[in-house]
């Protein structure tokens, strides 16, 4: 394969050079660590030694211009001291300071000042930079043991703990390590993958061998941002059998995209058919919903004038039953006055009666016959004489002619 590995590495630079490797590299080569040149010296010492010769000649000998010397020695000693003390960390970068050898600490961004000899700064590691790493892996068989022509890996990771990375493992070893580790996931996945889905690796989800990784490496403090397969290359004769298989599959896919415009075509004419038949019901229903309401309005209708009907009829009877009611009371009444006047007539009537029982009386007393009384000798009365004399009476009186009757 044309690509290689991508490969780490670490440099050895002054510090002028420090910020065109870690941002482009070196020979096409990966440089997150930077080793600086350390630029101080004790030249300096020199002059403070040429000072302090110029110091004793002016001492002892009362040259002005050896004292004036001395002092201009002096001043120039501590301003090389001081330029040499500076460093310079640039931004998105962290110096790895140390002393006596052993790493103290670290150096964030900006100016710092070492004035010790024996202080200084052992690496400066890129910290910021997502690096990119590509691994094309070679040979990786599938599930069914048929070798991938190559499977390309891209990530980019980043270095969170630059102390540990200098101390664990540093930029060479760590790109031996990391190409080890890629090596292995990608053969992992791949052993997963049958050889007639290994296109489906292209661009799939690697967040757990990403997670894997992230794991293996945080102890070199180095943490992987992202990762993706970009590319998987078949083998030639396994590359024509796919073309082979695409060809018929997109036959197939054709086939089945005619066959789709027919089943949807079919479709939409059944939907219409469905369409026009729920018109044909809903207007159905219409209808039915109508003639319902219309029952409904004519059974309403009907039952309103059977009520109507029905309170005709019972107010006629009750008008009826008052009328018959009133009438009766009426006549009740009447009866009651009736009554009372009879009542009251009756003490009328009976006085009329027995008036006119007087009156019967005085006129029958008028023409009854006066009583003849038949004396004995013995001067009482003779009851044979009397039977005899009532006897006679009647025809004595019915004699006389004029009609009326006797009373004895």
């Amino acid at each position: 394969m044309a690509r290689e590995f991508s490969k780490i590495k670490e440099s050895l630079a002054s510090w002028s050079d420090i910020r065109q490797l870690l941002r482009g590299g070196e020979q096409g080569q990966l440089v997150p660590v930077v080793i600086p040149k350390d630029r101080r010296g004790f030249a300096w010492m020199a002059l403070v030694f040429l000072a302090v010769y110029a110091a004793g000649v002016a001492v002892f000998s009362g040259w002005v211009v050896a004292a004036l010397a001395a002092v201009a020695l002096l001043l120039f000693a501590a301003v090389w001291m001081w330029r040499k003390a500076i460093i310079e960390i640039e931004e998105g970068t962290t110096g790895v300071r140390s002393r006596w050898g052993a790493i103290t600490g670290t150096l964030p961004p900006g100016r710092h000042y070492l004035w010790l000899p024996w202080d200084r700064v052992d690496a400066v590691v890129d910290t910021s930079t997502e690096i990119p790493y590509s691994a094309p892996i070679v040979a990786c068989p599938t599930a069914e043991n048929v070798p991938l022509k190559a499977i390309e890996f891209f990530l980019k990771f980043r270095i969170v703990d630059p102390v540990a990375f200098v101390r664990t493992i540093g930029a060479g070893n760590f790109d031996l390590v990391l190409a080890s580790a890629v090596q292995d996931a990608i053969r992992q996945r791949s052993r997963r993958v049958h050889t007639e889905r290994a296109y489906d690796l292209r661009g799939s989800d690697v967040g757990d061998m990403q997670d894997a990784l992230s794991r293996q490496l945080s102890r070199y403090g180095v943490r992987i941002i992202g990762a993706n397969i970009p590319d998987v290359q078949l083998p030639d004769q396994y590359q024509q059998h796919l073309a082979t298989r695409e060809k018929v599959a997109k036959e197939l896919s054709a086939y089945e995209r005619e066959w789709e415009l027919t089943r949807k075509r079919r479709i939409d004419t059944l939907l219409m058919e469905i369409e026009r038949s729920k018109k044909t019901r809903d207007a159905r229903v219409v209808e039915v919903k109508a003639a319902h309401n219309k029952a409904r309005k004519d059974v309403a209708r009907m039952l309103e004038e059977q009520e109507t009907e029905a309170q005709r009829v019972r107010w006629e009877i009750e008008a009826r039953g008052r009328a018959e009611l009133t009438s009766a009371e009426n006549e009740a009444k009447a009866l009651r006055r009736l009554a009372d006047s009879y009542r009251d007539n009756r003490a009328v009537l009976q006085y009329e009666l027995a008036r006119r029982r007087l009156d019967v009386g005085a006129r029958l007393a008028e023409s009854a016959p006066q009583p003849l009384v038949v004396r004995t000798a013995g001067g009482q009365n003779d009851p044979m004489s009397t039977l005899l004399l009532a006897q006679l009476l009647p025809r004595l009186t019915g004699s006389d002619g004029n009609g009326s009757s006797t009373t004895s």
